[in-house]
């Protein structure tokens, strides 16, 4: 079955880097759209960047320019360098997979990214 496994996450003080990855198995990796939400306490969960099999990227405004998401293909991991970090980027940081007329599905564990002012 489909797996992701979600690392990197931590305790930062403002302004500071994170580096998360998440390592999938159980797809064609290469094939599909993916993407990292966060869900912070009490917050609807938010789709933080994205990245199509291609290469396309989004992001969500509140992170543009200091978030950036990246793949590798050779080792089915999706990357998402976070710079400038701020408190309110404080959250569970998941990653998942886009299936065409299902949606987004299939979380893993997730990763807790602390931010400290």
């Amino acid at each position: 079955q489909v797996q992701f496994v979600e690392s990197g996450g931590g305790l930062v003080q403002a302004g500071g880097s994170l580096r998360l990855s998440c390592a999938v198995s159980g797809i064609i990796f290469r094939s599909y759209t993916m993407g990292w939400y966060r869900q912070a306490p009490g917050k609807q969960r938010e789709l933080v960047a994205s990245i199509s099999s291609g290469g396309g990227t989004n992001y969500a405004d509140s992170v543009k320019g200091r978030f950036t998401i990246s793949r590798d293909n050779s080792k089915n991991t999706v990357y998402l360098q976070m710079n400038s970090l701020k408190p309110e980027d404080t959250a569970v940081y998941l990653c998942s997979y886009y299936r065409a007329g299902l949606g987004w599905g299939n979380w893993g564990q997730g990763t807790q990214v602390t931010v400290s002012s």
